[in-house]
């Protein structure tokens, strides 16, 4: 039997007024639109990876109970396997920003029905996926 990796990853949807919380990577880092996240470190679970995350890239805090999981996403590479939980929220505090400004140009909300072209495939991916109220997706890279 091949060998091979799973890495687990969290991800934010955050909406308020019709708009989508995203961040802007700088050009070194690809240029491109995504959401707020990173990848569950060895001692925590999702949910508290979120909350991290959430503050130390976009300045803004979140509580467990405020979360909800709305789509799983299974993404096979040729010799890894990536899960991604997308939780949602639609309350936070503090003023969206960007806290990494190595990784992140800038911290925006873009409205739902009119997203930037050049959003990440992958968000593309599950947003379309969550909006059709799926709760799992798969990409094969």
């Amino acid at each position: 039997m091949a060998k091979f990796s799973v890495s687990l990853k969290a991800r934010l949807i955050l909406q308020n007024r019709g708009r989508l919380l995203l961040l802007k990577q700088t050009k070194p880092n690809g240029g491109n639109y995504s959401l707020v996240g990173g990848t569950v470190e060895k001692k925590e679970f999702a949910a508290a990876t979120l909350i991290r995350e959430s503050w130390e890239e976009a300045g803004i805090r979140l509580l467990p109970e405020d979360l909800e999981l709305v789509h799983i996403l299974h993404k096979r590479y040729s010799n890894k396997h990536r899960i991604v939980l997308y939780f949602r929220a639609f309350y936070y505090e503090g003023k969206p920003e960007s806290k990494e400004t190595k990784k992140f140009a800038n911290v925006e909300w873009r409205p739902i029905n009119d997203l930037p072209r050049n959003l990440t495939a992958t968000v593309r991916h599950v947003l379309k996926a969550y909006n059709e109220g799926k709760l799992y997706s798969e990409i094969k890279q």
